[in-house]
């Protein structure tokens, strides 16, 4: 038989500060500020006149549920002619509201181009990726520089040793 909600005990949870401190994310540092000083331009907007929503049954691994169920979209933009299909998940809203943020972000870098979300993001993680190289590339020489000039100094210890008369 069910126990009344009053008579049910409560759960808590210990009181610990570090749940009511406000934290930063591990992302936030110097390096990754100075790369998103600028923020990206707003995601495009689509006018639901402009697309063509279409239901479609999914296909690949899933066995006869994803066989029988319309659960994957296809938006065509009519004034770009762009088609986008997903089938990400098993829920059509879901793959709905991502076709329509694939949707968005074609038809967005077939617009602006180079100073599209997708452009700008993609440039961001290039420099990043440059940087990277070109510190681990520092690192390496700074190590070699550093092993030839010990083997230097140890040919020249070698060589100004005195040699022992015999």
């Amino acid at each position: 038989m069910f126990r009344p909600l009053h008579l049910t005990p409560y759960i808590t949870r210990p009181f610990l500060i570090s749940n009511y401190l406000p934290t930063l994310p591990r992302f936030f540092t110097l390096s990754a500020l100075s790369l998103a000083d600028k923020a990206l331009p707003p995601r495009l907007k689509i006018k639901d006149a402009d697309v063509t929503i279409s239901y479609l049954k999914g296909t690949g691994p899933g066995g006869q549920k994803i066989n029988k169920t319309n659960s994957a979209v296809q938006i065509i933009h009519k004034p770009t002619g762009v088609v986008v299909k997903s089938q990400a998940t098993r829920s059509r809203s879901q793959n709905e509201k991502i076709a329509r943020q694939l949707l968005a972000d074609k038809v967005e870098e077939l617009l602006n181009g180079d100073q599209s979300r997708a452009a700008i993001k993609a440039d961001r993680a290039r420099k990043k990726k440059a940087s990277k190289m070109k510190k681990s590339r520092r690192k390496y020489r700074e190590l070699e520089d550093g092993k030839e000039s010990q083997e230097i100094e140890e040919a020249e210890e070698e060589n100004d040793a005195p040699e022992s008369a015999d």
